[in-house]
């Protein structure tokens, strides 16, 4: 299964994410994901490092469904402090192009008040095609 991006001249010309994404095949929807590991610890209170676990808590349901970060057709952010995000936002891009590549899914990015796990400062939610 391939994804392949939708990105109409008539819009803005996407920077790191797609407008849309199309493909076929069986949809995975990936509950939102912080970045804890598999003791339910958060990984630290920096938010590169939350954004990174968080991002490999997506992948290894996605992987675990026979996908692969190709498969993924649309990220969801939330993430607590957007100044924060922004100013982050180089080594988030890191993070990010390590385990996903020049794959880039339709992306909303969007900023809530809290989390429900205190100390959570992002969690991401996904959908994949697999």
């Amino acid at each position: 299964m391939k994804l392949s991006a939708v990105n109409p001249e008539s819009l803005a010309k996407p920077r790191g994410y797609s407008h849309g994404m199309k493909g076929n095949g069986d949809v995975l929807f990936v509950a939102g994901q912080i970045g804890w590991d598999r003791g339910a610890v958060l990984v630290s209170e920096d938010l590169v490092a939350q954004f990174g676990q968080a991002l490999d808590n997506i992948l290894d349901v996605v992987w675990a469904a026979g996908g692969s970060a190709e498969s993924v057709a649309r990220l969801v952010l939330y993430v607590t402090d957007k100044e924060e995000y922004r100013a982050r936002s180089k080594d988030i891009g890191s993070e990010y192009r390590r385990r996903m590549g020049k794959h880039y899914p339709a992306m909303s990015l969007v900023e809530v008040k809290s989390l429900l796990e205190d100390g959570a400062k992002v969690e991401i939610e996904a959908v994949a095609v697999l």
